[in-house]
C-alpha cells in the first residue's frame, strides 16, 4: 500500500506542477501533507517535517549565502571576462549560444556545486537569450544536463556516496568511467547543437550589433522550443527579475529596475556587460578572483562545511567590495528575491522528503523495484542498476538511493557474479536526469534565475536527460566498464 501511495504522491505532484494547477512550493507542501493523512500518520506530520527541515537546513543556508556571494561577484565584474568570451564565441547565433551554454555549464561544473554552476551560467547567458528571443527552457535544460554529467566528479557527490555506501575507492569508480562520461558530455554538446539549429531556424541569426538593439521578449512569457514562433507558455516571475541579473545591471535595487543603461537596452538586455555600472570594482578584481579560488579550493578540500564557507565568503566579499553599510544593504536587497525564492523552495521540499522518508514510502518503493527484477536478469545487474538509477535518483534524493537502494542492488549483483565496482559505476549514469529532480535544491536556483516555470523545464528536459543517461550507460557497456 505504501508503495502505491508513494508513486501516487510523486505522480500527483509532477502532474499538478506541469499542468500549472499548483505552484511548486504549494505542491511540495500540501500534496505530501495530504498523503501523510491518507497513510494514517497525520499525527506524525510535524515530526516528519521537522526531520526534513533539519536535514535540508544546511543546504538552504549554503544556497542563501552562495547566492549572495556569487551575486556580489557578478556585481563587481568578476565574471565579465567569461561573458565577453562567450559572447565573442556566440556571435549572436542561436546555435552557438546554446552550444556555448553547454560548454560554460560544463566548465563551471568543475567546482562540484550545481548551484554555483547555474548562477554563473544563467547570469552570463540570460541577457543573450532574452535579447535574441530564444527559448529559456533550452538554456535551463542544456545547463542542467551538462551539470548532471559533470556532477559525477568524485567531489560532486554521487560518486563519493556510492564509494562510501559500497566501501570502495571513489577513484576506482570514476576513473574507468571517464570514457563513458566523456561520451555523455559529447552527447550533451551534440544535443545543444541540434537544439541550437532549431532555435536558429525559429528566431534567425543576427549580428551582435543587431542583437543589441532588438527588443526583448515580454518578461512574462517563455518560448517553448519546437512549438513554433507564435506558441508560448505563460511563465511566472515577471517584474523585478532575478537578483543576479538585476545586480549585474548595477546600482541599487531601485536603479536596476529603472530605465535603460548606457547602451540603450532595457534591463533584459546586455547590461551584464555594461562597463560603466557603478557596482564594478576593477581595482579589486584579483582579490575577488583569489577569494573565489580559495573558497572553491576549501570546498573541494572540505576544510569547513560548505554553508560556513559561503557564509564567511559572502561576509568578506560584501565588506571588502562595499565597505559602506548602505551599499551592502543595497547589494543584499538586489539579490533578496533569489534568496527568498530558493530558500523557500528548499524548505518546502523538506516537507516532501520528510513525508516520503518518515512514512516509509521510499523504503517500500525501493524494495518493490528491487523485488520486481527477474531472476534471469541477475547476470545483467550492471545494466539493471543503470536503468534503475534513472527513475530512482529522480524520485528520491541521492542519499536515499546510494545509501538505501544501492547496497541491496550490489548484494544482488554479487550473488550473480557482478562486481561491486560495476554496480557502483552503473549507479551514477542517471545523474543528467537527477539534476532536474524536484528534490534537488539547485534546480530551483536554475529555473528561478532564468524565470522559467519548473513545469516547463520538466516537460522539456526529461526526455533529453533520459537520452543522455542512456547514452552514458550504453557507452559504459560497450567499453566494458559496466
Amino acid at each position: 500500500m505504501l508503495t502505491i501511495l508513494g508513486f501516487a504522491m510523486i505522480a500527483t505532484f509532477l502532474v499538478l506542477i506541469m499542468m500549472k494547477k499548483m505552484s511548486p512550493i504549494a505542491a511540495l507542501v500540501l500534496i505530501p501533507a495530504l498523503f501523510c493523512v491518507f497513510v494514517g500518520k497525520g499525527a506524525h506530520l510535524g515530526d516528519y517535517v521537522i526531520d526534513g527541515v533539519s536535514s535540508l537546513a544546511p543546504t538552504a543556508a549554503m544556497l542563501m549565502f552562495a547566492i549572495v556571494y556569487f551575486g556580489v561577484m557578478i556585481d563587481v565584474g568578476l565574471f565579465d571576462p567569461i561573458v565577453r568570451a562567450i559572447l565573442k564565441f556566440c556571435k549572436a547565433d542561436p546555435m552557438r549560444v546554446v552550444v556555448g551554454t553547454a560548454l560554460l555549464a560544463a566548465i563551471v561544473s568543475l567546482d562540484g556545486d550545481g548551484s554555483t554552476t547555474f548562477m554563473i551560467t544563467v547570469s552570463a547567458m540570460y541577457p543573450l537569450y532574452k535579447r535574441l528571443k530564444m527559448s529559456l527552457v533550452v538554456m535551463t535544460g542544456v545547463a542542467a544536463m551538462a551539470n548532471g554529467v559533470m556532477n559525477t566528479l568524485p567531489w560532486g557527490g554521487p560518486t563519493a556516496r556510492a564509494a562510501t555506501a559500497l566501501k570502495v575507492d571513489a577513484t576506482d569508480i570514476f576513473v574507468p568511467m571517464i570514457p563513458a562520461l566523456a561520451v555523455g558530455l559529447v552527447a550533451v554538446v551534440v544535443l545543444a547543437y541540434v537544439l541550437g539549429l532549431r532555435e536558429r531556424r525559429r528566431v534567425g541569426t543576427l549580428t551582435l550589433d543587431e542583437a543589441l538593439v532588438r527588443e526583448p521578449e515580454p518578461e512574462t512569457e517563455t518560448v517553448l522550443v519546437g512549438a513554433g514562433a507564435g506558441a508560448h507558455a505563460v511563465s511566472g516571475g515577471s517584474g523585478a527579475g532575478s537578483g543576479a541579473a538585476r545586480g549585474a545591471a548595477g546600482g541599487s535595487g531601485e536603479a536596476a529596475d529603472g530605465d535603460a543603461g548606457t547602451d540603450g537596452a532595457s534591463d533584459d538586455g546586455f547590461q551584464g556587460l555594461d562597463p560603466n555600472r557603478p557596482t564594478l570594482r576593477p581595482r579589486l578584481y584579483w582579490f575577488n578572483a583569489l577569494l573565489t579560488v580559495a573558497l572553491l579550493t576549501a570546498m573541494i578540500m572540505e576544510l569547513l562545511p560548505i554553508p560556513v564557507l559561503f557564509l564567511l565568503g559572502a561576509a568578506l566579499a560584501l565588506t571588502v567590495n562595499f565597505p559602506h553599510i548602505p551599499d551592502q544593504k543595497a547589494r543584499i536587497a538586489a539579490h533578496a528575491d533569489n534568496v527568498l525564492n530558493v530558500s523557500g523552495m528548499v524548505f518546502a521540499a523538506a516537507v516532501f522528503t520528510g513525508v516520503l522518508t518518515g512514512t516509509g514510502m521510499v523504503d517500500h518503493m525501493a524494495n518493490w523495484l528491487v523485488d520486481t527484477i527477474p531472476d534471469g536478469m541477475g547476470p545483467q545487474m550492471g545494466l539493471v542498476t543503470g536503468l534503475l538509477s534513472l527513475p530512482l535518483t529522480y524520485f528520491m534524493s541521492n542519499d536515499g538511493f546510494y545509501f538505501g537502494v544501492l547496497p541491496v542492488l550490489a548484494e544482488a549483483g554479487q550473488a550473480h557474479g557482478v562486481s561491486t565496482l560495476e554496480i557502483a559505476r552503473a549507479s551514477i549514469v542517471g545523474q543528467p536526469l537527477h539534476m532536474s529532480s524536484p528534490l534537488v535544491p539547485a534546480v530551483y536556483v536554475l529555473v528561478g534565475m532564468a524565470k522559467v516555470e519548473f513545469g516547463d523545464h520538466t516537460r522539456f528536459v526529461v526526455k533529453w536527460a533520459v537520452l543522455t543517461s542512456l547514452v552514458i550507460l550504453a557507452a559504459g557497456i560497450l567499453f566494458g566498464i559496466i
